[in-house]
């Protein structure tokens, strides 16, 4: 399944660091802006665990993944 598909993904922009360790992780799912803040690209095609590996290594742990389906959040635990 695709993880775009599984999640609801959230990047709080305005404490993104710019570190690109979620681009590096997920490059069809992530991407950086020209101010260095990464975005979230609707049309990904990786995997829930490429998604789930990209937001844990996030630095500060600012990209959160809701469960679409529950309306649980998965990442960072609550």
């Amino acid at each position: 399944m695709r993880g775009i598909d599984k999640f609801k993904v959230c990047i709080d922009r305005e404490d993104c660091i710019g570190d690109g360790a979620c681009v590096n992780e997920a490059p069809e799912t992530f991407e950086m802006d020209d101010d260095s803040k990464a975005f979230v690209l609707e049309e990904s095609t990786e995997d829930e665990e490429m998604i789930l590996d990209a937001a844990r290594s996030c630095p500060i742990d600012i990209i959160k993944l809701t469960d679409k389906e529950t309306g649980e959040q998965v990442y960072p635990e609550p």
